[in-house]
């Protein structure tokens, strides 16, 4: 009977962390070398997941310093960035072919 408990309990704790890191599911567009939107938000403590859909015909490159990240999509590609859970903190992304016109940020709170 214990060895059944014991079952069950480590089945809910395992449940319970795959929870904790599902990650939160960041979509966004390039569009005319901008991100649509310019501003996302995600959970702290959670893995983060950006699909970034390039919808200009050119590639771009999205980077970003803060999040350890560089990705080049091409035009009219899409593509699916990991980040490592986070704390919370705004966190500035950019397109690194376009720096100048094109960035954005990730509000993890």
């Amino acid at each position: 009977m214990k060895f059944g408990r014991a079952i069950v309990f480590s089945a809910l704790v395992l449940a319970g962390a795959a929870q904790a890191q599902e990650a939160t599911v960041v979509r966004l567009t390039l569009r005319q070398h901008r991100f649509e939107p310019a501003e996302v938000r995600a959970a702290a403590g959670k893995p983060v997941t950006i699909v970034l859909k390039n919808a200009d015909p050119t590639p771009a490159e999205f980077e970003s310093k803060t999040l350890r990240v560089e990705k080049v999509v091409a035009g009219g590609a899409e593509v699916t960035i990991q980040i490592r859970a986070l704390s919370p903190g705004r966190y500035r992304f950019f397109d690194d072919y376009n720096e100048a016109t094109t960035q954005g940020f990730l509000i993890v709170e």
